[in-house]
């Protein structure tokens, strides 16, 4: 390249608008000129603060003011921290949408559940294509997860090669299919990388991940030793060759297998019509089936392997389910491991389980359970075939892509060309002759609750956060401020603070405290409403303060006739 031309060359600009700093919400977008190009679409599940939230997607405002540039959405693999945003962000976005197969075919069952005023544009495309997004080349290099049909995808730019590792593990006994495309990712790095994406999710772990195959051999003992039990696995629905492989184990043991839990029954279902799962005749039936045979002639693979309340296996272990009673005859097995935050939910089933006098086996105690993220040595692995120029950790808390910093100078990376991000949004900046941080883009966490998308914020979690600590006092009044009088009340309902009857002493005081305020700003003709609602709520929070220390939510409600 002569010198002219490099100065004729823009800035290529990459950022993260989620998957930084956090587990999950994994997106990432890279820019160059008049075009932008978006790997995966992820959502995120709530904290422990974001009570009532339902998912959280990631802010897309910067994109949005640049919709003319943005060529489209590259997916990595079918898992919803990388696909499960689309259909909120699809409906402000729409953009085309490329993916393998299996990844296309769950992003359609999704979609289905919402509406769209226009059609999404999905492309599906196999492992080795090259496709053409603006100035950009995008190319799927096939690699192994916990799901089929995962890639790495390699963006081609006018400043050069940009790599995103997706999630990834080297499998060398895979379920189905060929092993990671190492031949690929090789000479991708002979042929010069500028900059390496590598998730870091597992980079605390030495060593290699174990193969999937693992768990069916663990599986398939299990089974031998469990012949007079029912056994229901809880799983994460995408993990298609987790489910082969147990409906392979239950079909040589002469069991019939019922599959419950919406998540489950609609990627399984998706994974038979495409190819991605063969099950043998007879071995599939519905779960409203099941009292036709035998628990010891059962397998139930479910959802709730993250002890999501209203799951289907959480359902099971309060008892609310309306067609599987657990006891002492059956074994679950919980085949996950929990993600950060999830802890308590699982605990919280397993525990109730146990009170059944069911028998629970969860990865702790038996392997029935492998990652699909690369371990140190494999990711040491993907830097030595890649050999990148500059080096951004990604997919992981600050932790994670910390450590992950550190091993890539073990492997003789200059320091100075790794780019740790403290944060989203955040524009790493690459031109001709380096690399650096240079400005930010909107980003952020878009709340989801129930039909609402981006109308919770931190107002409402504030609120209720305060709710759920103090609990709540609405008091009510109906005043005349013409003749500067209280017609009724004041009357005070109590949720979540104390229970009236147990305190009709407390209550009374704050009553009358209220109605004295009341009555001196009908003296002096104060007719501001807002200003009588906060003197009322001002001069109760301090007396309850006072005298329980709480401070519930007051809520003065004052009609005036």
């Amino acid at each position: 390249m002569s010198k002219k031309e490099k100065t004729d060359l823009l800035p290529l600009k990459v950022y993260s608008l989620g998957g930084i700093d956090e587990i999950g919400k994994n997106m990432t977008c890279i820019e160059y000129g008049d075009d932008i190009v978006i790997v995966d679409c992820g959502l995120g599940f709530p904290d422990d603060e974001m009570l009532g939230v339902d998912l959280v997607i990631p802010d897309i405002t910067y994109l949005e003011e640049n919709r003319e540039k943005v060529r489209g959405i590259v997916l990595t693999h079918g898992h919803e921290d990388h696909i499960g945003a689309l259909p909120y962000v699809l409906k402000t976005l729409n953009v085309p949408v490329y993916g393998t197969r299996l990844t296309l075919g769950i992003v359609e069952n999704k979609l289905l559940e919402h509406r769209f005023e226009e059609q999404p544009r999905l492309f599906c495309v196999e492992a080795g294509d090259v496709i053409r997004l603006g100035i950009f080349t995008a190319e799927f290099i096939h690699v192994n997860h916990s799901i089929a049909d995962a890639c790495a995808i390699a963006i081609n730019t006018p400043q050069g090669t940009v790599l995103h590792s997706g999630d990834f593990k080297l499998d060398l006994t895979p379920i189905e299919g060929d092993i990671m495309d190492i031949a690929r990712l090789g000479e991708i790095g002979k042929e010069g990388v500028r900059l390496l994406l590598c998730e870091s999710t597992n980079v605390e772990r030495p060593g290699y991940t174990p193969s999937e195959k693992n768990v069916g051999r663990s599986l398939d003992d299990i089974f031998l030793r469990n012949t007079d039990k029912r056994i229901v696995i809880a799983t994460f629905s995408s993990n298609v060759q987790r489910v082969q492989q147990i409906i392979n184990i239950s079909a040589k043991m002469n069991r019939k297998v019922a599959i419950t839990g919406r998540s489950m029954q609609n990627i399984v279902a998706a994974a038979i019509r495409l190819g991605y799962m063969n099950v043998p005749d007879d071995t599939l039936i519905d779960i409203n089936e099941i009292r036709r045979f035998r628990p010891e002639n059962l397998t139930l693979v479910t959802t709730g392997s993250q002890g999501e309340p209203m799951s289907a296996l959480y359902r099971m272990a309060m008892s609310a389910h309306d067609k599987v009673e657990l006891g002492s005859k059956d074994l679950v097995i919980i085949s996950a491991h929990a993600i950060p935050g999830n802890e308590k939910l699982v605990g919280k089933i397993v525990n109730e389980m146990f009170k059944k006098g069911v028998n629970v086996l969860y990865d702790s105690l038996v392997e029935v359970h492998v990652s699909g993220h690369a371990c140190r040595e494999e990711l040491k692995l993907m830097h030595a075939l890649t050999k990148p120029e500059y080096f951004m950790p990604v997919h992981g808390e600050y932790k994670h892509l910390t450590m992950h910093k550190a091993l890539a100078e073990e492997m003789g990376m200059d320091s100075a060309n790794i780019f740790v991000s403290p944060d989203i949004g955040n524009v790493l900046e690459i031109t001709e002759d380096d690399a650096k941080w240079n400005g930010s883009v909107a980003a952020g966490k878009v709340l989801v609750d129930g039909y609402g998308v981006g109308d919770v914020g931190n107002i409402v979690l504030r609120d209720r956060k305060h709710l759920s600590e103090d609990g709540l006092i609405v008091c009510v009044a109906t005043v005349d401020s013409r003749d500067g009088y209280i017609i009724s009340g004041p009357d005070l309902v109590s949720r979540g603070f104390v229970y009236v009857r147990e305190a009709e002493g407390l209550m009374e005081q704050a009553r009358a405290i209220a109605r004295d305020v009341l009555t001196d700003c009908l003296d002096a003709n104060n007719q501001d409403w807002a200003d009588v609602k906060n003197q009322v709520r001002d001069a109760m929070t301090r007396f309850l303060a006072a005298k329980t220390g709480r401070k519930p939510m007051i809520l003065p409600v004052i009609m005036d006739i």
